[in-house]
């Protein structure tokens, strides 16, 4: 395993130093983007897949190995439109998800490929506009599975997964991901905050193994407008449970749409000691999944939260494209970077509220 340890540290040092000064701007939604190609079953097959014995459409992370232009002309779109950093598409890249597929012995290909093409790109636009650095990030959703929740409504302490499943699923993941070249992992969309902790055990046991500490963004997800996840825990729990990390970054995506997702993200901003990031949908679906929120109104959404210092960096999920990272771009733009506040150093504990112990 070979990993340039130096050059990855020289750019999150760099990245966070731009984080400061200026709103860092993410990718948007690669998924919605491979669905605007309309793939076939064959289109998702390709050759080197024709005689798979499984279904493969829906299948986005192995359009890394099936179909490497499509990914490549996503990145690249995004990049063009002024993305600072790109994801990986590896959403669902686990052996638990890619399971449904039967393809789960190809997880550490799908990751690394997808993560070499996502560098290549990055660098190449990084050569084009040296001013302008650009950065990878390995993305890691949270499975189709929850440690925390039963999917049985008849046996409610059923779990259909372990956690030491989970961690060593997220491993696999993350050691694909490292060798194709990502400067950092952001283990995304959490719902479950169990889940998210088995993915950073398995990642700090990864690093143990290497011998160097594995860098991570947070994201959790809300799934009511109460502000909490899918596992009950409010925004201030959640960061209580994960600040031992001690995360580059951390925040919210997807969710209802940046309208509604602002609660929980000023939340976030007014505790964590460390940098921001927020990648809000367009909007909410419509009645046929189609996501109707513009370019337009998302960056001003965006642009919102980025006036009143909620954030350090900004980016798009579902239904974003790269006319709406260009629109967040420009309105970011000019508009200073989230100030991160000092720690207070009380003792903070988590279940489903917040804690704090008070002398």
């Amino acid at each position: 395993m070979m990993i340039d340890i130096e050059t990855r540290n020289r750019r999150l040092s760099a990245l966070r130093e731009e984080a400061l000064k200026r709103i860092v701007v993410f990718d948007g939604a690669g998924g919605t983007m491979v669905q605007a190609y309309k793939l076939t079953e064959e289109g998702f097959r390709g050759e080197r897949f024709k005689d798979h014995g499984r279904d493969l459409r829906g299948n986005n992370d192995i359009l890394a190995l099936s179909k490497p232009n499509v990914i490549r002309a996503i990145y690249d779109g995004f990049l063009e439109a002024g993305a600072d950093v790109i994801e990986t598409n590896t959403f669902n890249a686990t052996s638990i998800s890619q399971a449904d597929y039967g393809t789960e012995d190809l997880v550490h290909e799908i990751n690394r490929a997808s993560a070499e093409l996502a560098r290549a790109a990055a660098d190449d636009w990084t050569a084009k506009t040296p001013d302008k650095p650009r950065y990878v990030v390995g993305s890691m959703g949270p499975t189709n599975r929850t440690a925390s929740l039963s999917p049985d409504v008849n046996n409610p302490g059923f779990r259909n997964v372990t956690f030491d499943e989970l961690k060593d699923a997220y491993a696999e993941q993350a050691r694909g991901l490292l060798e194709g070249g990502c400067d950092i992992l952001c283990v995304e969309t959490i719902f479950d905050t169990l889940n998210a902790k088995a993915a950073l055990f398995g990642v700090a046991e990864l690093g143990d193994e290497l011998g160097f500490e594995i860098p991570v963004m947070i994201s959790g997800t809300i799934t009511d407008l109460s502000g909490r996840n899918l596992s009950g825990q409010t925004m201030e729990a959640f960061w209580h449970s994960i600040a031992h990390v001690k995360p580059f970054a951390v925040g919210v995506n997807c969710s209802f749409g940046a309208r509604d997702l602002r609660p929980a993200l000023a939340d976030i901003a007014r505790l964590a000691d460390t940098l921001v990031i927020a990648f809000p949908n367009a909007g909410l679906p419509n009645e046929m999944g189609e996501y109707d929120e513009t370019p337009e109104e998302t960056a001003a959404f965006v642009a919102e939260w980025a006036r009143d210092g909620l954030v350090n960096i900004v980016g798009g999920c579902c239904g974003t494209t790269p006319a709406h990272i260009k629109a967040i771009a420009e309105a970011v733009e000019g508009i200073a970077s989230r100030k991160i506040p000092d720690a207070d150093h009380a003792m903070h504990l988590a279940g489903l509220e917040p804690f704090t112990a008070v002398a």
